[in-house]
């Protein structure tokens, strides 16, 4: 008997370029034939705005109630990392943007824009949109308040018995599996969106510079990221040579990450690098699933990247202080970020919405990443995976240096 679904089983990025450039061929051949297939886009995207409200809100809240109680002190240095390493990547990122902005191709005549006149005026709206109605949030795609009713719901659950844990899992594995299905759409939705894009009289070809340049931005970003930031914060942490480490698991974690395009996945990877590179194992088998979670440098970037170029294509003006505020939300969005494939393009929303740019919008960006993603996607992936054993390793040889002085000294003194 045939499983359910399995015609959508397969390789994911190989279906997209096949959706790529199926697009491409049939906006050269028959231009009316692929404005007529944007319908497949157009389906594709709402797709995606149903779904994505309702992710948010359930990961969140599923994450945090069946959250287990008890880590090791040793891992606080580690969680550190994660959270400091995420958040320099979004500033990386904002720089990036700031010196190459990009723009994009998007449909904005019936949009309502209310872009904000400050920084001041971000956080008076970001404030309302916490104590939002949870039932509008979802019905408003308001990401803001629905990660403050998630975590809020989250945190009151981790006190429920186990079967209510269970069932919020459960529920949790639900919609996800929904979000899978969607994704294994896009092929079809990507196919329709560079068909009708590439075939606009308007526009034509010219879409695949704006790509282009967006890419180089994003994997530039991420690059800047493997090779500068994370080497710098294992020097400041080990006081040696980096880059042997960096390189290492670049090659181990990161290009297994690439094809597998899962951190998930590569969790047994992770695992038997950092057993390779004799790290303590009571560390590591803690540190290497929960960076799949809340280290996410590639995350932080793409969402970064990716809602600048939203706000430069609107013309909306960005300061530095709102900068550095889309910096922390981008890396708070990073770390909810889902285990999916482009699990990070659906956030974007929550970072656009602090512009007031609306969900109508936010989601054609969305549906931009996914055409970007066969690359974006794969290097994201990489980055995120080994950058959880340069940062597990730059911890444990620091302990480990720490232990040998500490040796050494009472040695010394008898």
């Amino acid at each position: 008997m045939k499983k359910p679904f399995g015609f959508l089983r397969g390789s994911l990025v190989t279906q997209i370029l096949i959706g790529m450039l199926a697009g491409i061929i049939l906006a050269l051949v028959s231009p009316s034939g692929a404005q007529a297939v944007g319908l497949l886009g157009n389906l594709f995207v709402s797709a995606l705005k149903s779904v994505a409200p309702i992710l948010v809100f359930i990961l969140v809240a599923s994450s945090i109630a069946n959250h287990k109680k008890g880590q090791k002190t040793n891992m606080r240095p580690i969680v550190m990392l994660y959270l400091i390493g995420t958040f320099a990547a979004a500033l990386i990122a904002v720089l990036g943007s700031f010196l190459f902005p990009s723009k994009l191709l998007l449909a904005t005549t019936n949009a309502s824009l209310s872009p904000p006149g400050s920084v001041v005026e971000v956080l008076h709206a970001v404030l309302f949109k916490m104590v939002d109605n949870p039932v509008r949030a979802l019905m408003e795609a308001n990401y803001i308040g629905l990660l403050v009713w998630g975590i809020a719901l989250g945190v009151a659950l981790r006190h429920a018995s186990d079967t209510t844990k269970t069932v919020v899992s459960d529920l949790s594995y639900g919609i996800t599996f929904i979000v899978r299905l969607v994704i294994r759409f896009a092929p079809i939705g990507i196919f329709g969106l560079v068909s009708a894009t590439l075939s606009d009289p308007e526009t034509g070809f010219s879409a695949f510079r704006g790509y282009a340049h967006l890419l180089t931005v994003l994997i530039g970003c991420m690059a800047v990221v493997a090779l500068v930031l994370n080497p710098l914060i294992a020097f400041i942490i080990t006081r040696q040579n980096p880059y042997p480490l960096v390189f290492t698991c670049l090659r181990d974690s990161g290009i297994p990450a690439f094809f597998t395009r899962s951190s998930a996945a590569n969790i047994p990877v992770n695992m038997t690098l950092c057993k390779k590179l004799k790290l303590k194992e009571e560390t590591y088998s803690v540190a290497v699933p929960l960076g799949t979670a809340i280290n996410m440098a590639g995350a932080a970037v793409t969402i970064t990247v990716l809602t600048l170029a939203a706000v430069y294509t609107l013309d909306i003006t960005v300061d530095i202080p709102t900068a550095l505020l889309l910096s922390v939300i981008a890396s708070i969005c990073a770390c909810g970020a889902s285990g999916v494939a482009g699990g990070s393009l659906l956030l974007i929303p929550v970072a656009c919405s602090m512009f007031g740019i609306p969900n109508e919008i936010a989601m054609q960006v969305v549906a931009v990443g996914f055409i970007i993603g066969v690359l974006q996607d794969s290097v994201e992936t990489a980055i995120n995976s080994s950058t959880d054993v340069v940062f597990i390793a730059a911890v444990c040889k620091a302990e480990e240096q720490k232990e040998a002085a500490m040796a050494a000294s009472a040695i010394k003194e008898n």
